[in-house]
């Protein structure tokens, strides 16, 4: 994979909405793009030729949103050559998806949680070793927010560790889905953060969340980052170095200056804990 392929520093999510944005201000400070594979996949014409414009030109991730990795349905295998053709098509490096389920006799639309158990682990630990093989490369796995547990049998810790280790995958750490996830869930959002497999996580993702009632926040990616979670994302960067992190903005999205000065806020967090190769490469990519 060639370095200009991997990602590094802040990046943004490549939507429709911020193509007519992003012509505007083609230097703005955005160091890597991620995109949901499904929303690109077979896109022609004048959008696919946007696409690779910006492929040639930035480092691209893929976030899955449709493998449903914890389903009973038969895994996807015709979707997954699919993802691996766009995949080495644009030469992106990191393709992701969520630990979660999103069908179940057809699609759900909306990520459903994984029972904590054991059985589980082995299910989807077997379907995200199947991916891998199709894929020619380790994904990483999301750590999602969820507002149930059935059936639980060990900690949402447990069972993300035991997942990556038996499947031998990468992660995809959500800083956000912590913080929320602690609020909901009662548990201490520093203790998951340090239990975390430090030399899996492949990025990170943060973004805002909704306060619905005191004591319940939901996932909505749909406004700016709260400063309990900028402090979490600062204490992932002292505990395991430096990693890309992606601004996750799907719903109200603000202008593009807005969301680069969350980026820049990013990068600050970053800077005290670089590496020197990683001072280097960012200054080389401006």
């Amino acid at each position: 994979m060639s370095p200009r392929n991997v990602p590094h520093g802040a990046g943004l999510g490549f939507r429709r909405a911020l193509l007519g944005p992003l012509a505007d201000a083609p230097d703005a400070p955005i160091d890597f793009f991620e995109i949901a594979p499904e929303n690109w996949i077979n896109v022609g014409g004048h959008l696919g030729r946007q696409l690779r414009q910006y492929t040639e030109r930035y480092p691209f991730v893929c976030h899955g949103l449709s493998l449903s990795l914890g389903g009973p349905e038969p895994l996807d295998e015709t979707l997954l050559h699919k993802i691996r053709r766009l995949l080495d098509d644009h030469g992106v490096a990191i393709y992701s998806e969520h630990l979660s389920y999103c069908s179940d006799d057809g699609h759900l639309y909306d990520l459903m949680p994984i029972p904590f158990t054991r059985e589980a682990v082995d299910w989807v630990a077997a379907r995200v070793r199947r991916a891998q093989d199709i894929l020619g490369r380790r994904i990483a796995i999301e750590n999602v927010s969820y507002y149930a547990a059935p059936g639980r049998e060990m900690d949402e810790v447990d069972f993300v560790r035991e997942v990556l280790e038996a499947a031998d995958c990468l992660l995809l750490l959500d800083v956000n889905n912590i913080h929320v996830n602690s609020v909901n869930h009662g548990y201490d959002a520093n203790a998951f953060l340090d239990a975390m497999p430090g030399d899996r996580i492949a990025y990170y993702h943060i973004a805002g969340h909704y306060d619905e009632e005191p004591g319940l926040k939901v996932d909505t990616h749909g406004s700016d980052v709260i400063a309990p979670v900028w402090q979490l994302l600062e204490r992932a960067y002292q505990r395991f170095g430096v990693r890309p992190t992606l601004l996750e903005r799907d719903f109200n999205i603000p202008p593009l200056a807005d969301l680069v000065t969350e980026l820049d806020q990013i990068r600050r967090l970053q800077s005290p804990y670089a590496s020197p190769r990683e001072v280097i490469r960012h200054a080389a990519s401006r």
